[in-house]
């Protein structure tokens, strides 16, 4: 059971691992595809902010979101793949934090050709966060080892 578990493990990390891998070597001196998808996103959410608290919100660059998710992506799936809840919290803080970013079906009308593909990767990236949710739940309920007390033996004197 402890191979299936590794290569379940393996298998799941590896759409993180290789995203992680693919937005390393596309990334470049202007963030690669990646901060270009998500530049007009992160100015949105800068502009409401900035409506909601003022001209003192916190500016963000593009490539340091890419970098973030890159390592969260990367460092959580590597991690994962070993068995640790902590490459877990990782990869969750990474769908939690990026989802409704990348897949911002909200945006769009029932009738608009890109909300049935925004909404099908919304609703798959919370499928994803429901395994880590459950392998994180099964690896806090599960004791590492049984400890089995032998029955204590009477002497016969």
């Amino acid at each position: 059971m402890g191979f299936v578990s590794f290569l379940g493990r393996l298998l799941f990390a590896s759409l993180f691992i290789l995203s992680a891998w693919q937005m390393f070597n596309d990334f470049g001196d202007d963030g690669g595809p990646a901060a270009k998808e998500l530049a007009p996103k992160v100015v949105y959410i800068q502009k409401y902010l900035a409506s909601k608290i003022g001209d003192s919100a916190l500016k963000v660059d593009v490539k340091h979101v890419v970098l973030a998710s890159m390592v969260l992506k990367g460092v959580g799936g590597i991690l994962f793949v070993f068995g640790s809840t902590t490459g877990a919290y990782l990869l969750v803080y990474y769908l939690l934090l990026m989802t409704p970013l990348l897949h911002d079906f909200y945006h769009y009308e029932m009738d608009d050709p890109r909300f049935d593909p925004h909404l099908t990767d919304f609703v798959q990236s919370l499928a994803l966060l429901g395994a880590l949710l459950f392998f994180i739940g099964m690896k806090n309920v599960v004791p590492r080892k049984l400890i089995k007390k032998k029955p204590l033996k009477t002497k016969a004197t």
